[in-house]
Parts: structure tokens; C-alpha cells; sequence
């Protein structure tokens, strides 16, 4: 992260771009066991997210703001890379159905009415999770490594010097990728366990079947405040938006 630059200016400006394609993200609704991590990858992976997206707990910073713990990030990250691990009886949970919640209205949740695949894609997303999960397995052990035996066991200082190593470039690429998914995409994916993370950002979810009036659809309901913030330039300016 670039100098003076608070983490959750990024992963906020980044979160605009997620929550918009938040239901085609790729994982599955929490469980309460883990489907791919060991209890000890687990462990290492919710510290290293929480470095990304720290909360009250992680940086003194964040007060009242929830980081990727309390998001359910590893969970997110964790039911995603075991998505097409169950037998063949049950419904691979890659793509949610919808078109809506019953976030705001009564009714079934017909986001968590995942959608079947045909035998191709299931062919392709297997060799996709197949590929992401070598990366998680190759670079936790290799945050460990560089941790001297326990990357849970450094102080967060040391933490973050690991993960700005060069040699943990790729992997922290990824695990940036699937934090920022983890906070902001639908809960029936795993993560923004109760709207944390939408709420930390002021978005309503959504609010289907209600629906938007054409005055709504076409006129402001004013300038956006956050957009106002200087930091959210200097946001924008690191990852080369302006």
C-alpha cells in the first residue's frame, strides 16, 4: 500500500466495482466447517485478510468500521474453494439465482437458489479451483516460511512486511481479489456476514422487487460524500483510475 494511504480508502473504492457484479461471484453460502482450509490455513488466511482489510481488532484506525474478520472473509474464501467439492447429488453453488433477496421484501431467498451448471462449465471451474486452491496451499506455506515456522504468531508489523514481499506479489493479488469479494459481494456467497460490509459502505443491497422509479433511475439524489473525501483521490490516483 502506498504511504499514508489507509487501506480502507482502497478496498472501499475498490468495493464500488464488487458490489455492482456482486452476484456473479464465484463461491457458496457459510457452513459452519471448513470445506478446503485446515484449521491452521484458515487461521493464517484470516490473518492475512484482515492485513488487507483490518478492523477494530486489527488497527486501532478502524474503529467502527468492520475489517475482513468480521466479514466472514475466510469463510467466503474458504466455501468458495471447496464449491464443487460435494457429492453429485448436490447442487454445485457457483452462481446464485435470484433475481433478488428477500432482504427486503417477504418470501424465499432466491439469491441462495444457486443455479445448476452444465457439464462444460462444471469442467471449467473445476480447473479454475483447481488453480486457486495450489496458489492458497503454495502461499500460505510460504507465508509461514517467511514467518519462521507461524505466520499467525508475528505481530501485524511483521505481517505486513511479509505480504509486501516481492515473493508473495502473485499470491497477494489473488488474496486482495477474494478479500474485497468477501466483504462486499451477497451474503449467500459466505462473507459480508451480516451486511457488514455493505453497511460499512452505505449500500442498501438489493431492494428488488421494490424496483426504482423513473425519476429515481434519471435524476441525482445529490453529490456522493465520499467522492468529496481527499483521500478518495489519492485512492483513485494509486490505482491509476485518474
Amino acid at each position: 500500500m502506498a504511504d499514508g494511504l489507509r487501506r480502507r480508502t482502497v478496498i472501499s473504492v475498490v468495493a464500488s466495482g464488487v458490489v455492482l457484479g456482486a452476484a456473479g461471484c464465484t463461491s457458496s453460502s457459510a457452513t459452519a466447517e471448513h470445506k478446503f482450509f485446515s484449521p491452521h490455513e484458515a487461521a493464517v488466511v484470516a490473518d492475512a485478510t484482515a492485513r488487507i482489510a483490518p478492523g477494530p481488532a486489527d488497527d486501532p484506525a478502524e474503529a467502527g468500521h468492520p475489517g475482513a474478520r468480521e466479514a466472514g472473509v475466510t469463510q467466503y474464501i474458504d466455501t468458495m474453494l471447496g464449491a464443487l467439492a460435494g457429492t453429485a447429488s448436490q447442487l454445485p453453488a457457483v452462481f446464485a439465482g435470484g433475481p433478488w433477496s428477500n432482504r427486503h421484501t417477504s418470501g424465499p431467498d432466491l439469491m441462495a437458489m444457486f443455479i445448476p451448471l452444465d457439464p462444460v462449465t462444471v469442467i471449467a471451474w473445476r480447473k479454475r479451483l483447481a488453480g486457486w486452491q495450489q496458489q492458497y496451499r503454495q502461499g500460505i506455506a510460504a507465508l509461514d516460511k517467511l514467518a519462521g515456522g507461524d505466520f499467525t504468531k508475528v505481530p501485524a508489523a511483521k505481517q505486513d512486511s511479509i505480504l509486501a514481499k516481492p515473493a508473495m506479489d502473485s499470491f497477494l493479488t489473488l488474496l486482495f481479489e477474494h478479500t474485497v469479494e468477501g466483504m462486499y459481494s451477497n451474503p449467500e456467497y459466505g462473507g459480508n456476514r451480516n451486511l457488514a460490509g455493505w453497511k460499512d459502505i452505505g449500500y442498501p443491497g438489493d431492494s428488488q422487487p421494490r424496483g426504482y422509479t423513473a425519476a429515481e433511475v434519471t435524476e441525482s439524489d445529490g453529490p456522493d460524500p465520499v467522492s468529496q473525501e481527499p483521500i478518495v483521490t489519492e485512492a483513485l490516483r494509486f490505482l491509476g483510475v485518474v
